[in-house]
């Protein structure tokens, strides 16, 4: 009766380690991934927030979606970067919004290291709204095959620490992917991955 016992508490430990340290460690939450797709495709097919252009906005059902991958879900160092002079950000066209460079992060994926500038806007920072809000563009190995060859944006929200929660799963194109009339901030040279990070919205046309 005692050996019953004592293999039942065994078993019991077991299952318990199993639990936190075994099934516990895939607790990627992909119901924040599913809700990023939700409202980008509802302002998409919105014809008063769409980028689309018309024709494409007609037969308009959905965007085309990496799927959600816990690998290209991050958490980063964050530097803050001080004494940043404010600089004129290169778009695709003539406008030159100016920008600070706000920090930088730090991070791996499947074993290898990198780094990323984030930016801040500004005038949007002016606004109470957007006033922690950091601008994160980067490009990477697919990017001109599966992805928007002119790179992709994630927006950030300031960090009250030194870590910093990057998706790429939430990454998106800019609207110029979509309708040459808009003016979008071009991807900056350092910000360019050298590594697939197959993750967020794909190209909208092959």
């Amino acid at each position: 009766m005692h050996k019953i016992i004592q293999l039942k508490t065994l078993l019991l430990f077991i299952f318990l380690v199993q639990a936190n340290f075994g099934f516990g460690q895939n607790t990627y939450d992909v119901s924040a991934v599913a809700k990023f797709q939700r409202e980008l495709n509802a302002e998409y097919a919105d014809a008063k927030t769409s980028p689309l252009l018309v024709e494409d906005l007609v037969d308009f059902k959905s965007l085309d979606f990496y799927p959600a991958n816990e690998t290209f879900n991050v958490v980063a160092k964050f530097v803050r970067t001080k004494n940043e002079k404010p600089f004129e950000m290169k778009t695709t066209t003539d406008r030159k919004p100016l920008y600070v460079k706000y920090g930088e992060v730090y991070f791996t994926i499947n074993g290898s290291d990198f780094k990323l500038n984030v930016y801040r806007n500004i005038a949007l920072s002016k606004q109470k709204k957007y006033k922690n809000h950091l601008f994160l563009p980067f490009s990477d190995l697919t990017s001109g095959k599966e992805s928007y060859i002119g790179g992709k944006y994630i927006d950030l929200e300031t960090p009250k620490g030194n870590t910093i929660l990057i998706d790429f799963n939430t990454s998106y194109n800019p609207y110029c992917a979509y309708n040459s009339k808009y003016s979008c901030p071009k991807v900056p040279l350092e910000n360019d991955l050298n590594i697939e990070v197959k993750a967020g919205v794909k190209k909208f046309h092959d």
